[in-house]
């Protein structure tokens, strides 16, 4: 009889990836005689590399070494010598949906996501806003495995040991946090679309405020761009406790070793929300144009420590890309900066 062995499709960004780790994690240690592969881009290897024995990690550039229909097919080639039994479509979108016909002409088990787009729609109209909970992602992904035979309890922690990830791994730079007793907090100020992105202007007042009621903390500035590299230069600069991190590490490995350290990361609904996530840390997120109801917090937080505007107009977008109706972006100017302080002093009283 054929070895069960599921292939799991998640591409697109950083932060969906991230969402697929407790599940796999979970499936597999429940079925640790089930092999599953992960099928997914080349950045997100180190989230599922050694993240237990039966779970393997394929990369697959769909933007251009398997772009197009002749690319999928050479890509559908070769998974078929993988010689796969089920198949986890937790994308949904045009390129897995071409997979999955490919699979499913193949006589293999296929099962896909639910997005549930009529009830996220319902968060967003202008008019007769429905705010009620969608189903999260990990629900979600959950109920795809459930259609393929797998009954399973999410009941994943961190992908590092209960005392974090091993700090002497980190570049020498670094090396000092090995012995250093100076609480961690983490800050990742920015995201892909401006109506998730807290004003930098204001995020200074947070710091401000911060640093002067615990100067003996490190704040660890997470994220990496043009806007990172222009206001984490000037913090840095400004502010002996921050830290440029992503010019101190080599690889996201370390940067998740370092929030694996961290008293509490403030981050917005981006990718470093859910990765901290993986590491067991808890996040006070910060909410603009998006809103937790539409079922991307992350893993094992608590929407208590989810700070966000009380607007009608807000949730506006599901994933934060469209402009602002009203063009002023208040759902973010709201937010007060001693509001977000206030919430990372309860980590520090606790």
């Amino acid at each position: 009889m054929k070895k069960e062995h599921i292939l799991v499709i998640r591409f697109s960004a950083l932060g969906d990836v991230a969402m697929v780790v407790p599940v796999v994690w979970s499936l597999a240690q429940q079925y640790p005689d089930v092999r599953i592969t992960v099928l997914s881009r080349a950045f997100a290897r180190p989230l599922f590399e050694n993240l237990a024995p039966n779970i393997g990690f394929m990369e697959a550039d769909v933007k251009r070494e398997y772009r197009g229909i002749k690319g999928l097919n050479r890509l559908y080639r070769r998974l078929t010598a993988k010689q796969f039994t089920s198949i986890a479509d937790l994308h949904n979108v045009l390129r897995s949906e071409f997979l999955r016909l490919r699979f499913n002409m193949g006589r293999y088990r296929v099962a896909h996501i639910s997005k549930h787009r009529m009830g996220r729609h319902r968060l967003v109209k202008r008019n007769n806003k429905q705010l009620t909970q969608q189903p999260t992602s990990f629900e979600n992904y959950i109920q795809v495995f459930q259609r393929l035979g797998y009954t399973f309890t999410a009941n994943f922690k961190s992908i590092f040991p209960p005392e974090g990830g091993n700090l002497t791994l980190l570049p020498p730079s670094l090396a000092f946090l090995s012995s250093d007793t100076a609480p961690l907090i983490g800050i990742a100020p920015f995201a892909a679309h401006k109506g998730k992105v807290y004003p930098p202007e204001l995020m200074e007042q947070v710091i401000t405020m911060f640093t002067s009621q615990h100067p003996e903390v490190r704040i660890l500035l997470f994220g990496r761009g043009e806007q990172e590299e222009h206001w984490f230069t000037k913090w840095c600069e400004q502010w002996k406790q921050c830290i440029f991190v992503n010019r101190n590490v080599e690889s996201m490995y370390q940067e998740l070793i370092l929030m694996s350290h961290l008293k509490v990361m403030l981050s917005m609904d981006s990718a470093n929300m859910h990765l901290a996530s993986l590491t067991g840390v808890p996040v006070v997120s910060v909410w603009g144009a998006t809103h937790p109801y539409a079922g991307f917090m992350g893993w094992g937080q608590s929407e208590t420590n989810a700070i966000q505007a009380e607007l009608d107009c807000r949730p506006c977008s599901i994933f934060g890309q469209k402009a602002c109706r009203r063009g002023d972006y208040v759902c973010m100017h709201m937010i007060k900066p001693t509001t977000i302080v206030e919430k990372i002093n309860s980590f520090f009283t606790n």
